[in-house]
């Protein structure tokens, strides 16, 4: 296997040979169930470090180009149909749903382990306050007078479409962009631009219930497709008389499930096939800690059956409502037609804001610190979960995004491993009101989110949690 290294390039060589590898699979060179090179010979050969190849190894099985097996090494995996045109249970029931009771003080628990909260100190002030106040200071009166343009600044437009680009490989005119007010907002939009091509939407199950709200108070049928250890069940899908499909392929929430490369062009092959429409919502892309993000669905086809949905709520702040869709040029005619009267929901100000900080330096810098901030206090609860309460639970959806799922071993249910944890002072959170069909609920799992703790609040509060499921 020859793969050729540019010493002199700013590409890290781990990328390098993770880019070599995955071409040579793609173009069919290294065919299914062809044995890699172990990690030290490899190394030996291009004489480059051992982990250099073993991040590049990890990295290709993470997308699911290759499969590790204990005594086996790598091998390469099946990647389904390449015709694709591109650029490049749990066993238990429970009928139950918990259902917490919302009237109690929070500040009376010092453990809070909400989901979706960012913690303040990492929002970058003082950078925000200067650039709206150059924002107010570039704006006229008589634009400041005026709505915004109805997809969005202009601007803004631009700089996302140049991110998404280096970010997410997805190649996009600033045209196909909708800057909306979160996503709740934005399928609201979809549910209106779509509601001719299909009675019927399959939704994730468990899925982001404001998703499933929507749809349903949009008078689409819910198909609910279950979700597996590598995402959406394909199977049941094609099954399905939906021909929309949202899903969160990055990391799926609540369970945290990836979807493996292979399934994505799976997942591309059924909207080809039928002629479908993929709701792909990028949900924590952003944010993977020990490993790179796997290519959106948006960035490996052009054949427009893609919707793309971006946010930056979770490494910004939530209260901003900054959001954007991506639309297959075939929807935007429709898009002008149906909304050529609406206003853009988002303040002119932050969009042009939002466009300096996205222009500058600082912006990467920041990408980089919330990553980093992040992936400590994810590493820190996990290792705390492991060491602290070492059997007594499994661990679900790590390595990416700002919360886990832990599911316990010890016969506790949902309720009572929240309740036990309030009389600690922790809180904690379902995960039942997630699903569409709560009979296929396990009914033993609860959800810790980390992005507004403290290391130490993070310790503790798993120490508090074994002193509460012991009890």
């Amino acid at each position: 296997m020859m793969i050729l290294l540019n010493p002199n390039s700013n590409t890290p060589l781990y990328m390098q040979i993770y880019q070599e590898i995955k071409n040579k699979i793609l173009i069919g060179d290294l065919s299914p169930g062809y044995r890699l090179p172990s990690t030290r010979l490899l190394a030996s050969t291009l004489a480059v470090a051992r982990n250099t190849i073993e991040n590049a190894y990890l990295q290709l099985t993470v997308e699911g180009y290759l499969e590790s097996k204990p005594g086996s090494g790598y091998t390469v995996q099946k990647i389904f149909d390449l015709n694709v045109t591109n650029s490049f249970k749990p066993q238990a029931k429970c009928d139950n749903v918990t259902i917490l009771n919302s009237n109690y003080d929070k500040s009376l628990f010092p453990y809070d382990f909400e989901y979706g909260h960012l913690n303040p100190d990492d929002f970058p002030m003082a950078i925000w306050k200067k650039l709206l106040i150059k924002a107010l200071n570039d704006l006229t009166a008589d634009r400041l007078s005026m709505y915004g343009e109805k997809k969005g600044e202009p601007g803004l437009r631009n700089i996302i479409s140049d991110y998404l680009r280096k970010s997410r490989g997805l190649s996009c005119d600033p045209d196909q962009i909708v800057i909306i007010a979160g996503t709740a907002y934005g399928l609201l939009i979809l549910s209106q631009l779509l509601k001719n091509h299909s009675e019927s939407i399959a939704l994730e199950d468990p899925g982001y219930h404001i998703v499933q709200e929507v749809f349903r108070q949009s008078g689409f049928k819910i198909a609910a497709i279950d979700i597996e250890d590598d995402g959406l069940n394909l199977t049941q899908l094609e099954n399905s008389p939906a021909r929309i499909v949202y899903v969160t392929p990055s990391h799926q929430f609540p369970s945290g499930a990836v979807m493996p490369i292979q399934k994505r062009y799976q997942l591309l092959n059924w909207a080809k096939k039928n002629d479908g429409i993929i709701i792909e919502d990028d949900y924590d892309s952003e944010l993977r800690y020990n490993s790179r993000p796997i290519p959106s669905v948006a960035s490996i086809e052009s054949n427009g059956h893609v919707v793309y949905m971006g946010t930056l709520s979770k490494v910004l702040s939530p209260s901003l409502r900054i959001s954007y869709i991506v639309l297959p040029s075939k929807l935007v005619p429709l898009y002008d037609s149906l909304f050529s009267s609406y206003p853009s929901p988002v303040s002119v100000t932050e969009q042009k804001a939002l466009e300096m900080f996205m222009n500058s330096n600082q912006w990467e810098n920041h990408l980089r610190r919330i990553c980093a901030l992040n992936k400590k206090r994810h590493d820190l609860l996990v290792q705390s979960v492991r060491e602290i309460l070492e059997d007594r639970v499994i661990i679900h959806g790590e390595n990416a995004g700002l919360h886990i799922v832990l599911e316990s071993r010890k016969g506790l249910s949902e309720r009572d491993m929240i309740e036990r944890a309030k009389q600690k002072g922790v809180l904690i959170y379902p995960v039942s009101h997630f699903w569409i069909n709560p009979a296929n609920y396990s009914g033993n799992m609860v959800l810790l989110g980390f992005g507004n703790l403290s290391e130490s609040d993070i310790v503790n509060g798993v120490k508090k949690l074994r002193e509460a499921w012991d009890q």
